[in-house]
């Protein structure tokens, strides 16, 4: 992920921008809630604005230079003035907010300033949660709070009243693969990849995950299957997708590659080879393409998204895809 000012600049402009006015004019708020998907540059930006409001020698007086002994040390994370918070286990816990609010309540160390970063900030305790809401109604001088979350909706609205919130857009597929490539990564794979997640670090694990090799595989198998008869498909289930696709994340990690084969078939019937992903699979795609209409593969794509939405509703996975076979084959979507 992007570590300096100019490579988060080319992926969250708008928030570089931000950051530069209010260090231009002095004006940073106490609190910031950085939001966004995973892989968005949350945690990168807010050490990147600690590395700023900390910076020996700044360049145009707000960009950090990443060379003096506290850029150095905000990089390595022993800075002795910013401190980072991450759930200790599957939550935040109240102590844990007091122990920083104990540290805040000292002399920094080498300045008045002090910077905390709480990520996973909606994995808070409800204590903790309350703990950090007493803090911020009364914030230190030349203090910056920075929390991160994937999940805005599941904080306190009294937290969220507290904190400029800055979102973080997601990364365009585009870019993802430029990312993916120059890490390496097939051509012909970095597009699919890019479409299944935002995140580079994760699209990389998938690239050399024998895993999602079989996954890909199993879900054209079924593809192929389902265009036969309801027999060959159910087959298919039973040997290759319940045996793979074990766990719920999965399955609808399987769903989703699912999806996007059915969109695939879909652009090549519109001319628009550019937009399609399953590349190393593209006479096999196109075959299917021509043997599909267009309504029978909207339809199907339906079914797909009700079974996801399903899926997410904690239905049985084996019912949710002997039910999502029998509509798909029928050619059209869930009662």
């Amino acid at each position: 992920m992007a570590q300096s000012w100019d490579q988060l600049q080319e992926i969250q402009p708008v928030v570089l921008k931000m950051f530069k006015n209010s260090l231009n004019k002095n004006r940073l708020a106490h609190a910031y809630l950085f939001e966004g998907m995973k892989g968005t540059g949350k945690r990168e930006a807010g050490l990147l604005l600690a590395k700023s409001i900390f910076c020996l020698q700044p360049q145009d007086a707000y960009i950090p230079c990443e060379q003096c002994l506290n850029c150095k040390r905000i990089s390595a994370g022993n800075h002795p003035d910013v401190h980072m918070i991450e759930p200790d286990g599957l939550s935040i816990k109240k102590h844990q907010i007091q122990e920083l609010q104990e540290e805040f309540s000292k002399t920094g160390v080498e300045s008045k300033k002090k910077v905390y970063l709480i990520a996973g900030a909606d994995k808070m305790t409800v204590n903790a949660a309350n703990s950090l809401l007493k803090f911020l109604e009364e914030p230190h001088a030349e203090t910056t709070a920075i929390l991160l979350t994937e999940q805005m909706q599941q904080m306190l609205p009294t937290i969220l009243s507290r904190c400029q919130i800055v979102t973080f857009k997601p990364l365009s597929p585009l870019k993802v693969v430029d990312q993916l490539v120059e890490h390496g990564v097939d051509p012909l794979l970095a597009p699919l990849l890019a479409q299944m997640t935002n995140n580079l670090e994760e699209a990389l694990a998938l690239s050399g995950d024998d895993w999602f090799v079989q996954a890909r595989k199993i879900v054209l198998k079924l593809y192929e299957a389902l265009r036969k008869n309801p027999l060959e498909a159910m087959v298919a289930l039973q040997e290759s997708w319940f045996l793979h696709f074990k766990e719920k994340e999965q399955c609808d990690r399987g769903l989703d590659l699912l999806l996007l084969l059915l969109r695939d078939l879909l652009y090549i019937q519109l001319g628009k080879w550019k937009q399609v992903v399953f590349l190393s699979e593209k006479q096999r795609i196109e075959m299917f393409a021509l043997q599909s209409s267009s309504k029978r593969l909207t339809e199907q794509m339906s079914a797909v998204l009700e079974a996801k939405r399903k899926l997410h509703a904690n239905m049985n996975t084996q019912l949710l895809m002997e039910q999502l076979v029998l509509k798909m084959q029928e050619g059209s979507t869930f009662v």
